[in-house]
């Protein structure tokens, strides 16, 4: 079949009644609409610079209060004497009160004229120079052999301290604290007898303290001569046992017998 019977043959489609759509209307038809188009993408708005955005950032911050602050105006500086207190003004009539008298001679006064002395200058500052007595040169001291000079007085090598008027008198304080430890020592003591007195203590007579004494003395004796009759071989432990008893009893009445002799005081609780 050739192609003018197929062209011949064919026929377009019937249409019908256009249907309405909600579609956008349709480009008209031609022959450019056939070929593909390319999609025309909107441009992307600039992408702000986050570098930029950190630096404005910081600066609303580098500052305690406000970011903005009024510039100091230079006109506006520190003058000389401008922190002293100010006095106020004197008034006029003030100063006119409190003005001083001025010595001051006037045109109508005349100096005297013509009035002579008699003394004789010379001679009175000769008999001033013989008659008066020498200057004592000021005591010095030198720090080495050829050292600068200093004063003596001020350098606090003199005792001046025995020039006082207080010099060699007790102070009050230590006078004070004297009059305390005396009056402590009294409290103290009074303290002691009537604790004495309460407790009914008896004071030992020296008959009483020689006598104890020389039993004491007695009984080391005899705890001497017990302890010196062991035997020479200590094997068991009763003979172990004695001895030590033996040595303990002559320690305590040494102890005792030291008591008594360093104390001449003794005090007994009575039974």
């Amino acid at each position: 079949m050739s192609a003018s019977a197929c062209f011949r043959g064919w026929a377009p489609p019937e249409r019908g009644p256009p249907r309405r759509s909600m579609a956008a209307p349709r480009a008209p038809e031609s022959v450019y609409n056939l070929l593909p188009r390319l999609e025309e993408r909107p441009a992307k708005p600039p992408r702000p610079s986050v570098k930029r955005e950190i630096e404005k950032s910081k600066a609303q911050w580098k500052t305690m209060g406000p970011a903005k602050v009024e510039v100091p105006s230079p006109k506006n500086f520190l003058q000389k004497h401008s922190k002293e207190p100010k006095l106020p003004e004197r008034k006029k009539e003030q100063d006119r009160r409190k003005m001083p008298a001025l010595s001051v001679p006037r045109k109508t006064d005349h100096p005297l004229m013509g009035i002579q002395s008699k003394k004789n200058f010379i001679n009175a500052n000769a008999v001033s120079v013989i008659m008066g007595l020498a200057k004592k040169p000021q005591p010095i001291y030198v720090d080495r052999r050829q050292g600068d000079k200093h004063l003596l007085e001020t350098s606090g090598l003199v005792p001046k301290y025995i020039k006082k008027k207080d010099y060699g008198i007790i102070p009050k304080y230590v006078t004070q604290r004297n009059e305390e430890i005396k009056r402590a020592q009294e409290e103290h003591e009074a303290c002691v007898l009537e604790s004495l007195r309460k407790r009914a203590m008896k004071r030992l007579s020296d008959e009483e303290r020689n006598s104890l004494l020389q039993g004491l003395k007695k009984n080391w004796e005899e705890v001497h001569h017990e302890f010196q009759g062991l035997s020479v071989d200590i094997d068991t432990i009763p003979k172990k046992i004695h001895k030590e008893k033996l040595e303990s009893k002559m320690k305590q009445l040494e102890h005792d017998i030291d008591v008594i002799e360093k104390h001449k005081v003794i005090y007994i609780a009575n039974e």
